[in-house]
């Protein structure tokens, strides 16, 4: 179990800021946050100057599922060998090189695609962009791995607040960038030009030789020079398994589409709530989907398709392990943090822009305050959290990030009461930014310490679905909420979300200082 409350002096803090491992993981975070962009917003606002409709343009939202059920096959880039790359790289670099290339390829598929053409491009572009989701979400997986393998528990926050510098200005170059790459080149809404998002598209595949190069110049991490020794016909069964599951879980859910449509329709008109009916029904509907998905997997491996012990070893030893660690009390206390701690920015934020327009704010005020100086507040707020963790514990910096979530919360409350005040929408923007960049850090290196190196793609995996899972689904419902209550009641309401939160970090530190505890005993 790993010391979450280690403390370093000022100038260790300060100089560790600017190591090897930090100014690696700024370049990888980069590479992360490249991708992201190119599937949500830059390609939306692509495919409407190409004159495709609205509904057909927010089914591309799907292409990043990935992002969220990534754990599924993180035990894959867990265990499995790379044919010749691994030798000579090692499993943690041969596999972030192969997620990197995969999103060059998918870019240039994505560049070479005219979905004005016809619906057979439109198709093409979509598969393209799943590549892209697929890849990007297997390139996160490597990189947490590798930042976690890599570097001692104490330097996490600051690795943590480099990342997410560095996703974030890759968003940046993303979005904003290629928006404007775009519209340079001669494409807008009013005259939309091919040639322009397909010279964009191949800029923004040259952008991920920073990830390429970062990989290999880094070092492999010692932990993972020996990788388990099952046969090239164990894993090509178990890829089999998995590939099995996939295409019963796809498969199942579009097929339905139909069905759940009449659903939704003969729900609705009994609950009189669209929202709630298009909830219910599309959670059926991923539960029908993921549980036969499983239950083939299972199938599969119950009739010696793939290795048992390869299956126990990726999939069920990581979640094992987890619980034989911390203790069921303990790590069920855990998992309910994990899940949690995020609920009070992640619903708020689902509004926040509503709410600055609502407020009178025009976009270019919103966008200055939010995107640039928000950014700005953010990575700072990353940098001194990261700092901080290394200062006075992990722990420590965990509980104060959750207070400070807390009270940024209710200044969104002044806001309601002044209007639109552009000083008061600053100072907002600010403490939000600051204080969220400050929290992240703080909790990525508190996810970092809680993993076992043995099991670290899957265990983080599942902690960094499981983070944003519950805030999402509540987020969903932000503007009901509001439209019923108000946004002051609103405010309120968000800001006590995380109420709860102080006393779970609480007991979890309690817990775990116990759990170390017995540990030394024996």
């Amino acid at each position: 179990m790993k010391k979450l409350q280690v403390t370093h002096s000022w100038q260790e803090s300060l100089q560790s800021a600017f190591s090897r491992h930090v100014i690696i993981m700024l370049f990888m975070g980069f590479s992360a946050g490249l991708p992201l962009l190119l599937i949500f917003s830059s390609l939306s606002l692509w495919l409407r100057e190409a004159g495709i409709d609205k509904a057909s343009v927010t089914y591309f939202s799907w292409a990043a599922l990935g992002y969220s059920f990534k754990f599924v096959w993180a035990p894959l880039v867990d265990r499995l060998p790379l044919p010749l790359l691994t030798r000579y790289l090692g499993l943690r670099r041969s596999w972030m090189l192969l997620a990197q290339f995969s999103i060059v390829i998918a870019i240039l598929l994505m560049a070479s695609i005219n979905p004005a053409a016809s619906s057979n491009q439109l198709t093409l572009i979509a598969l393209a962009a799943v590549l892209l989701g697929f890849s990007s979400a297997t390139q996160d997986i490597v990189i947490d791995a590798y930042r976690i393998e890599v570097a001692d528990a104490d330097i996490q926050g600051l690795m943590s607040a480099a990342y997410i510098m560095g996703y974030r200005i890759g968003m940046i170059v993303a979005g904003a960038g290629a928006l404007y790459l775009a519209s340079y080149f001669g494409s807008t809404f009013e005259t939309y030009n091919y040639e322009a998002w397909k010279i964009t598209y191949r800029f923004m595949s040259l952008f991920m030789l920073v990830g390429i190069v970062t990989t290999l110049l880094s070092h492999e991490p010692a932990l993972t020079k020996n990788v388990d020794k099952f046969s090239v016909r164990d894993y090509s069964r178990l890829v089999l398994v998995f590939l099995l599951a996939v295409i019963t879980f796809v498969s199942v859910f579009f097929f339905s589409a139909g069905l759940s449509a009449e659903l939704k329709l003969s729900l609705t008109s009994a609950l009189v709530n669209p929202h709630l009916s298009n909830f219910i029904i599309e959670s059926l509907r991923l539960i029908f989907s993921a549980s036969l998905a499983f239950s083939i997997a299972k199938l599969a491996v119950a009739l010696g398709i793939a290795n048992r012990d390869l299956v126990e070893l990726s999939y069920v030893a990581p979640v094992k392990n987890f619980f034989e660690t911390y203790g069921d009390k303990t790590a069920w206390l855990l998992l309910c943090l994990i899940g949690l701690y995020r609920i009070s920015d992640i619903v708020l934020g689902v509004i926040s822009n509503v709410f600055y327009q609502d407020m009178g704010f025009s976009k270019e005020e919103i966008a200055n305050a939010v995107k640039l100086f928000g950014l700005a507040m953010t990575i700072v707020g990353g940098f001194v959290g990261g700092v901080l963790a290394m200062r006075v514990g992990v722990m420590r910096m965990l509980f104060v990030g959750a207070v400070l979530v807390v009270l940024t919360n209710l200044l969104f409350i002044l806001l309601v009461d002044s209007g639109r005040n552009i000083e008061l929408l600053y100072l907002v923007v600010a403490a939000d930014n600051l204080v969220a960049g400050l929290a992240s850090a703080a909790f990525i290196a508190f996810l970092s310490g809680l993993v076992d190196v043995r099991f670290t793609a899957m265990q983080y995996a599942i902690f960094s679905s499981l983070m944003t899972l519950i805030p999402k689904v509540l987020g969903g419902y932000s503007g009901s909420i509001v439209e019923s209550v108000g946004y002051t009641h609103f405010f309120l309401i968000a800001s006590f979300m995380g109420v709860p939160v102080l006393l779970l970090v609480y007991f979890a530190n309690r817990s775990l200082n116990i759990e170390q505890a017995k540990n030394q005993i024996k």
